[in-house]
C-alpha cells in the first residue's frame, strides 16, 4: 500500500469484515485507539458483483441488497455522544480497474436513460496519469471513498445508499488523501465504517456513479472532545480543483423555482452540448459528466427563481 509502510499503521480491515447496514447493534470488527491507524482492504462498492468481464446486460441483475457494503465497524476507545472523531486518508493501492455505470431506476436522469450501460476504466496505480474514457476523453484521477461515517444514535438497521446526519454515502469527492474529516459522534465507540471507493466523481454523480474501482486505504484516527457536531465537516490543506482547472469549463444553467429541476435541466444541456460538440451518444455523456462534471448551485436568494450550473473542465475532451 502507498506509503504504508512508513505510515507504522497497527490494524488491518480485511475485505471480508464489512456489513451492509448502518447499525449501532453491529459487533466491532477491530477497536483502536486515538492516534491509530487502520488498512481498510480491498473496498468494493458492489460486493464484487462487476468485474472485468462484466457486460451492460448483467447491469439490471445488480443485487442491491448487497450495493455499498461497509467495512468496520470500528470502535474508538474514549469516544462519546458529543465527541467529533477526525478521520484522514494517508493511504492508498488500487489494481488500476474501475467502472462506471448507468443503472435502470438510478441517478439523476434516471427517467432520460432507462437502458443499461457500461464502461470499463484502466488506469495508472498512481493516480497521477488521467484515465482514458473508452468512447474519447481523459479523466484526471482524485481517489476517496463516497460512503465514510460513524453509526447513527437510533437503534435499527438504515440503510447505506442515502447519506445520514453522521455521514454515510455523501460521494463528496474532496475527501481523499490529506483530508481531515470530522464526523459527530453519536453512540460510545462511535462505530466508524467506510465503503464505495472512486478512483474520480463530479460534484454530483449525476449518473449514480463515479469511476467505481476497488481498492485498499488507510486511515488514521483521531478525537476532538466536546466538539458537539450537528453534521459532518472537512478541511482540505491544499486547492481541491487544481486537477481540473488547466483549460477552463464550459457550463450549461437550470433557471426555475424547483431546484432539482435546474439540477436536471443543467445536466440536460450538458449531455446536449456534449453530443453535438465531441459526437458522444447520450449515455456515454452522461457517465463523463458524473466522473469529472461538478453541480453547483449559483443562485438561491432572487426568488422564485434559483439558477443551478453545471461546469465541464474542457481539458478532459481538449
Amino acid at each position: 500500500m502507498n506509503n504504508a509502510s512508513k505510515l507504522g499503521h497497527r490494524h488491518t480491515i480485511h475485505a471480508h469484515q464489512h456489513h451492509f447496514h448502518w447499525d449501532n447493534s453491529v459487533k466491532p470488527a477491530l477497536t483502536v485507539a486515538p492516534g491509530d491507524t487502520i488498512a481498510f482492504e480491498k473496498i468494493d462498492s458492489t460486493d464484487g458483483q462487476i468485474t472485468p468481464k462484466t457486460v451492460a446486460a448483467d447491469v439490471p441483475q445488480l443485487d442491491f441488497g448487497r450495493v455499498n457494503p461497509i467495512s468496520g465497524p470500528v470502535y474508538v476507545d474514549g469516544a462519546v455522544p458529543g465527541d467529533a472523531l477526525k478521520v484522514t486518508m494517508v493511504g492508498v493501492e488500487s489494481p488500476g480497474w474501475g467502472w462506471t455505470g448507468v443503472v435502470p431506476g438510478f441517478g439523476l436522469l434516471a427517467e432520460d436513460f432507462p437502458n443499461p450501460a457500461l464502461v470499463h476504466w484502466t488506469y495508472d496505480t498512481s493516480f497521477k496519469v488521467p484515465a482514458m474514457y473508452g468512447p474519447g476523453g481523459r479523466v484526471p484521477l482524485k481517489p476517496f471513498c463516497g460512503t465514510i461515517g460513524v453509526a447513527p444514535a437510533e437503534k435499527g438497521a438504515f440503510s447505506t445508499i442515502p447519506p445520514l446526519p453522521t455521514g454515510g454515502n455523501v460521494d463528496t469527492r474532496d475527501l481523499g488523501l490529506g483530508v481531515d474529516i470530522y464526523f459527530p459522534v453519536a453512540v460510545k465507540g462511535a462505530l466508524f465504517s467506510v465503503g464505495d471507493s472512486h478512483a474520480a466523481q463530479g460534484d454530483g454523480e449525476v449518473c449514480g456513479t463515479a469511476i467505481e474501482s476497488p481498492f485498499s486505504v488507510v486511515y488514521k484516527f483521531d478525537l476532538v472532545k466536546g466538539a458537539n457536531l450537528r453534521f459532518p465537516r472537512f478541511q482540505t490543506h491544499e486547492p481541491v480543483t487544481r486537477h481540473l482547472d488547466a483549460k477552463g469549463y464550459d457550463a450549461t444553467m437550470g433557471v426555475g423555482s424547483d431546484l432539482m429541476r435546474c439540477a436536471k435541466d443543467a445536466v440536460r444541456g450538458m449531455i446536449d452540448l456534449l453530443g453535438k460538440r465531441h459526437g458522444l451518444s447520450a449515455e456515454n455523456a452522461y457517465m463523463l459528466c458524473s466522473v469529472c462534471g461538478d453541480l453547483r448551485i449559483s443562485e438561491i436568494v432572487d426568488q422564485p427563481n434559483w439558477v443551478v450550473s453545471f461546469y465541464f473542465p474542457r481539458v478532459v475532451l481538449e
